[in-house]
């Protein structure tokens, strides 16, 4: 198991400095410093969608991966197909331990509805802690503006792997407007979900999943009739 070899002082430092900057050179700093265990995931939201357009316009080309938690949208599996497509790549797929069926006939029907937030840690949390022990740098799509929850997040954050070691979680688009990532995808021409075009902002697995009022905040539509506000795969684990 290998040793981020910057301290998080220097995570922080570094943070403050690429406050601001393009995702390009965010993306390139990674490449250049966490090179090869730095990957992207994605759900296929318009800002993941971002940050692999300019990722793969990068020398070094960084690999991808998603959680499929076996209740995604077929709209969302058909857009991950597109993507490969566009860029000649193949997107890692992570599973949860238990199918959906298997998950039903051991927790019963529905968990999602009962207990939301255990079906995410089975489904979402669990497939991603194994993930991460083979990482170095994990790049994600978050957004401060969009949501509370996510309001005081870096561009660069020292982050717990879920088994004491240190890694560098990178958020390039950690400043940028929603406006900002959608002048970016249709200026591009780049593909994205349908379902964005029908009130849904923010889109996870289609059992949690509706879409959102206005002037309700994007991920408003997400566990409705819950306080729950994340999953859990940014909030499993704490900055150091």
């Amino acid at each position: 198991m290998s040793e981020v070899n910057i301290s998080p002082e220097e995570i922080k430092r570094l943070a403050l400095e690429f406050e601001g900057k393009h995702p390009k050179e965010v993306l390139r700093w990674a490449t250049e410093n966490l090179w090869p265990r730095v990957e992207i995931s994605t759900a296929f939201g318009p800002e993941g969608i971002v940050i692999i357009d300019v990722a793969m316009h990068l020398e070094r080309k960084m690999k991808v991966f998603t959680i499929d938690t076996g209740f995604l949208f077929p709209e969302t599996l058909e857009l991950m197909k597109r993507v490969e497509g566009l860029y000649g790549i193949r997107i890692e797929s992570l599973h949860p331990e238990l199918t959906v069926e298997q998950q039903a006939g051991k927790y019963g029907p529905e968990l999602y509805k009962r207990e939301p937030d255990k079906c995410c840690a089975m489904r979402k949390t669990a497939p991603l802690k194994q993930k991460l022990p083979h990482l170095d740098g994990w790049v994600t799509g978050m957004r401060r503006a969009q949501s509370e929850t996510r309001k005081k997040i870096h561009v660069l954050e020292p982050y717990d792997d879920g088994n004491g070691r240190m890694i560098v979680k990178v958020n390039p688009l950690a400043a940028w407007t929603k406006e900002e990532v959608w002048w970016y995808v249709v200026s591009h021409d780049l593909p994205y979900n349908p379902l964005h075009d029908k009130n849904y902002p923010s889109i996870g697995c289609w059992p949690c999943t509706q879409p959102v009022l206005e002037g309700e905040d994007e991920r408003a539509g997400r566990w409705r009739g819950f306080e729950k506000k994340e999953c859990g795969i940014h909030t499993f684990m704490s900055g150091i």
